[in-house]
């Protein structure tokens, strides 16, 4: 990473930050990356810089784990994933269970924390409600 690539990334954090931090508490980590809670949904947003004028962020939300490794739940998690506009559902299988994450990745050099926070905050809203309805389904018996 050259300097210049260094310098547009911590640039766009900060604005991620400001922008986050309008709906929560933000912790920057020794790497530079975010993290943050969305309820009950750890989060995590790291930049990269994949050309001159294109940088993205990179939202990790972990939506559930150690799930029962369920084939009907995997299968309605993949359903799922398919009607999101907003990122990209992953399942996980190990040794406990499923895990579960929602990922979303997009160009956001030059956007403002205003319409950043809005973008951010439509990801992990959809996070937070896939939760909801993975920990319902399990307790109703999926």
């Amino acid at each position: 990473m050259t300097d210049e690539d260094a310098a547009v990334t911590a640039t766009l954090l900060t604005s991620a930050r400001e922008a986050l931090e309008m709906f929560h508490e933000v912790h920057v980590d020794d790497d530079g990356a975010l993290s943050f809670r969305h309820g009950d949904v750890p989060c995590a947003v790291q930049a990269m810089r994949l050309a001159e004028g294109l940088t993205v962020l990179s939202l990790t939300c972990v939506v559930a784990w150690d799930l029962p490794d369920d084939r009907n739940l995997a299968v309605s998690a993949a359903e799922r994933a398919g009607q999101g506009l907003f990122g990209t559902l992953g399942v996980v299988h190990t040794g406990r269970g499923m895990d579960v994450t929602l990922r979303y990745a997009f160009p956001a050099e030059g956007l403002k924390p205003e319409p950043l926070s809005t973008l951010l905050m439509l990801v992990v809203s959809t996070a937070s409600q896939l939760r909801g309805e993975l920990l319902a389904s399990v307790e109703g018996g999926a």
